[in-house]
């Protein structure tokens, strides 16, 4: 199994890969709880939708261990969870059968754009600015959502909007504690830091209680029956659904790229180009889960940025992701022990991220304006929107612009024009408001 991973090319090893999955998995396992919560609002049985979220996630990363060899976690993508259930179906009105079919024409369109290629066509015609951008603007997203959760930074007043939290507050003193202890084992270069903070500042909650013990360790996973093939395909043909079809789409599929090449520059996964070799392999991954998690009864699928968290511990082949996958796996029996993890303690990984992130910001040349502003936009905007696909779709649309203005359109490729014109479908068709 070495050899088919390639440990030795990456210079890893199984209790390397073994710790970033399950670093990887404790960043991540809140989507068990908090994806069938979104879905809930949909109409989606909850219960029923725990299981769904849970084997969509186990098919998305064990196809990302086997066939694309990447330590690239899959599961059900936040933002696309919440358009659907708050957008298209309580907004516009459609039924949660005709947004999965939705989901499942956007899987299906993943899926025939991958396996032609276009998709590793678009994601190499990025410039190195912009890919460096991505990881810059992901590790500072992700400890912005880290800061959020652990309490430090909270919602602020009009003029203000976000201030420091309340830091006399237990949660919060645990949650700084946590991190200084992770930050001084990352800097004595122990092996598994992020796993050890997590771990121990979850232990030191239980026993000051914080946070309480589960009533019980082990369940049964509920039925699948209420949900599954459940989604209206024949509904999804209406003229009216298009403009869903096409956010679903351009959301996953920004998300996507933004987040392969962006834990790939951090992972240095990256050729002299700047490009994943056989991107078209994680890429597949995500379009064969996307394309299932419908079926299954739950929304879009792909690569999660806490996979991050992962790599940082030193992840680097597709045993990672196995890991991972084989750990949501067993929270079909143990998800009561897997999501007890308190938000103030996978917290403090999210806001170490951003500093083991920051690096690809040396690659950008602040003497070219033209190369700084739309990575600038990009990182901005990824953070103060508080969404990804907004600031990548900003940075691919400023661009090609900046450029074909300063009488240097030459340098823009022709993938980057069909990236910026799909972004300017993302911001024409995206909800308002």
């Amino acid at each position: 199994m070495k050899k088919f991973f390639e440990f030795n090319r990456y210079n890893t090893s199984y209790r390397q890969e073994t710790l970033a999955g399950v670093t990887t998995f404790l960043t991540m396992a809140y989507i068990i709880v908090v994806n069938p919560a979104i879905l809930a609002v949909a109409g989606i049985p909850k219960e029923a939708q725990v299981t769904a979220t849970i084997l969509a996630a186990v098919i998305g990363c064990l196809v990302m261990a086997f066939w694309a060899k990447r330590p690239f976690a899959i599961a059900p993508y936040m933002s696309e969870n919440a358009f659907v259930a708050f957008v298209v179906v309580k907004g516009m009105g459609y039924s949660w059968q005709v947004a999965l079919g939705a989901v499942f024409w956007a899987g299906l369109a993943f899926l025939l754009l991958t396996l032609f290629k276009v998709r590793s066509w678009l994601a190499e015609s990025i410039p190195l600015s912009l890919k460096a951008s991505f990881a810059v603007g992901i590790g500072l997203f992700l400890t912005f959502i880290g800061l959020n959760e652990v309490g430090l930074v909270v919602l602020g007043v009009p003029g203000a909007p976000v201030r420091l939290g309340n830091i006399a507050q237990p949660t919060v003193l645990l949650a700084m504690g946590g991190f200084l202890l992770t930050a001084v084992l990352f800097a004595r270069r122990v092996n598994g830091a992020l796993l050890y903070g997590i771990g121990l500042t979850t232990l030191a909650s239980v026993l000051l209680g914080i946070t309480p013990l589960p009533d019980s360790l082990v369940s049964l996973p509920p039925s699948l029956a209420p949900i599954l093939f459940k989604l209206d395909i024949a509904g999804t043909l209406q003229p009216g659904i298009f403009p869903v079809v096409l956010m679903i789409f351009m959301m996953a599929f920004l998300d996507t790229i933004g987040t392969l090449l962006g834990l790939s520059m951090r992972a240095d996964l990256l050729d002299k180009d700047g490009n994943l070799p056989e991107i078209e392999r994680p890429m597949l991954a995500d379009a064969v889960a996307t394309t299932i998690a419908p079926l299954l009864g739950t929304t879009t699928t792909g690569a999660y940025i806490e996979s991050a968290t992962g790599i940082a511990a030193g992840g680097r082949t597709g045993f990672t992701a196995l890991v991972v996958g084989g750990l949501f796996a067993l929270s079909l029996f143990f998800a009561p022990l897997f999501t007890m993890v308190p938000a103030h303690a996978y917290g403090i990984a999210l806001i170490v991220i951003g500093a083991l992130m920051i690096q690809p910001v040396t690659r950008l040349d602040f003497d070219d304006f033209s190369e700084l502003i739309p990575a600038f936009l990009t990182i901005a905007l990824m953070i103060f929107t508080y969404n990804i696909g907004v600031g990548m779709t900003a940075g691919l649309l400023s661009y090609p612009l900046i450029k074909l203005c300063t009488g240097r359109g030459r340098e823009v490729s022709s993938g980057m024009w069909v990236l910026a014109l799909l972004s300017l479908s993302f911001f024409i068709f995206m909800p308002k408001g």
